[in-house]
This record gives C-alpha cells, structure tokens and sequence, in this order.
C-alpha cells in the first residue's frame, strides 16, 4: 500500500484522501453529456443541471466512503495494496467516521433529490434511492456487487445509463434515442476505470475473496474487456455519425483517440503498482472524452 506519512488521522487530508476528489470525473461526465443533450433539444435548465452535478457528485463521495470502510471490514484493505491508501486502512479515520459521513452524504444527495423531484416528478425518487442502494451495495450487504463480479455491470448502467439520461430527464421531462446512444460511450469508459483497477489488483482480490471478472476469467480476460469497452467509447459517435443520425461535430471525441491508445498499449504492458498510472489516465481520459463528446452534442 503507498504511504502518505504526512497525512494526520482525523485531519482534514485524511477526509480529502477518503473522499478520493480524482474520481469525480466519473460523477461529473455524464452530467456534461446529458445536459448537451438536453441543449441538443433545446431544453437546457441550469438549475436542474447544476442540481443534477452536485448529485452525481455527493453520490460518487457517498459511494468512496462506503466502498473505504466496507473493503476495510472485508479485509480486502491490506498491506498488499498495490492501490492508492485507503483512510481505514492506514488507520486515518474510524470506520464509525466513516460510516456516519456516509449517511450524511447520502442525507444531503436525497436534499438534492427532493428538489429534482419536484422538478421532474417522483421518478426521480426512484433514480435516487436505487442509486444510494447500489453505492452501498457495491462493497457493503451480505451479497456485494463488487464481490462477485458485477461491479461492472453496476458502473456502466449507473455511471453511463441512469447518469446520463437522469441529466436529460431532469431537463426535459423525457427520454430520448440520443440520451442512450450518448451514454454508451460514458458508461464504457467509467467501467474502463474499474477494469484497470481489477486487473492491478486481481492477485490481492483473490486473497480478499473478490470474484471479480480477472479473478474468475484471468488477466487476458480483463484486458480483452478493456480494449472493447475502448473501441466501444469511439464506435458510438464515428457510427452516429455514418448512419446520417448526427453531424460532423460529433467526431470531435476521437480527437482524444491518441491518449486512448497509449493507455491500452499500458494497460497491456504493465502490471502490479504500474497500473495506478493507467488508472488515473483512464479517468482523465473519461472527463477529456466527455467535455468533446458534449461540445459534439451541443454543436451538432
């Protein structure tokens, strides 16, 4: 596990490493693309789409937090680590801490939701408890997402799907054709991210009684779904734009083309505390990808 020996227990560092800021990018993505679609349809709201943001956000700080103290529980947390360190872990806030600025991320996330509920409908109830549902069952209950091989699945219907056509519905009172096409590619790269963190960490995960999709089919397998999940991101608006549904402007993600194919080159090469480089860059590449993929949209 890396060490951060300058970081306080209880301080305001350790809450800022529990809260993992980096990974906001997957929270903050699917909202830039649906609210381009909802440009796209001429029903942008900005107090829906901000709400929309501080939402996704809460939930993704709410999800860090329970996935922190659930792996420390599990045992999955240990000096094996070959991630970044863990809050519990290392021993920098208490998992009682933990668990109570859980509820109250979440607490705040519903404060959120009431207010698109009453913009949008109470569909949005629905959107938002399922969503703290699953942030808690990724790690946590007795039948854990992460554990078994669905952490997948749950990040590309979550951060992709429901992120992004939530974010239009919110807007526009309605789904569209555009809202999924425009999540398949957001949603494939957040699982992109989980993937390369799967595969880094599939010898300890084993240990931890983790069966995620490199621990059950092998690495070659991870890599093969990170390369697909890759070619997916970028066939969606280059097929969009062939078949006549959209313009030109839509090609404007494939200028972040190049970055997708250095880091599945690493992916494939590196291995072990090597990966933690790939991971970063692939949730970067994920916020580079949406900002065009939504200049795209919204010029389109």
């Amino acid at each position: 596990m890396t060490s951060a020996p300058s970081i306080r227990p209880g301080s305001v560092k350790a809450w800022v490493l529990a809260c993992r800021p980096a990974t906001l990018t997957a929270a903050v993505s699917p909202v830039l693309v649906g609210t381009a679609c909802a440009h796209a349809m001429h029903s942008f709201r900005l107090g829906p789409a901000l709400a929309a943001l501080v939402g996704a956000m809460l939930l993704q700080v709410g999800s860090n937090l329970a996935n922190d103290v659930f792996d420390f529980e599990k045992g999955a947390d240990t000096e094996e680590r070959l991630g970044p360190m863990r809050a519990a872990a290392a021993g920098l806030l208490t998992p009682r801490a933990l668990r109570n600025a859980m509820v109250v991320v979440f607490a705040l996330a519903l404060v959120v939701g009431s207010y698109l509920t009453a913009v949008a409908g109470p569909a949005i109830v629905v959107i938002g408890l399922a969503s703290i549902a699953s942030a808690i069952l990724y790690t946590g209950g007795p039948y854990p997402l992460g554990y078994h091989g669905l952490g997948d699945l749950f990040v590309l219907l979550f951060f992709g799907f429901v992120a992004v056509n939530g974010t239009v519905f919110v807007q526009t009172g309605t789904l569209t054709q555009l809202g999924f096409w425009a999540a398949a590619p957001v949603g494939a790269l957040a699982t992109a991210i989980l993937v390369v963190n799967n595969v880094r960490d599939a010898e300890t995960d084993v240990k931890a009684g983790k069966r995620t999709i490199p621990v059950r089919f092998g690495r070659a397998v991870g890599l093969y779904e990170y390369a697909a999940l890759m070619t997916l991101a970028y066939a969606v608006p280059l097929t969009l734009v062939l078949v006549g549904r959209m313009s030109p402007w839509l090609l404007l993600p494939l200028g972040s083309l190049p970055i997708g194919v250095r880091l599945s080159r690493r992916v494939l090469r590196d291995s072990g505390r090597a990966l933690n480089a790939s991971l970063v860059g692939t949730a970067r590449l994920l916020f580079v990808y949406a900002a065009l993929f939504s200049a795209g949209i919204a010029l389109g």
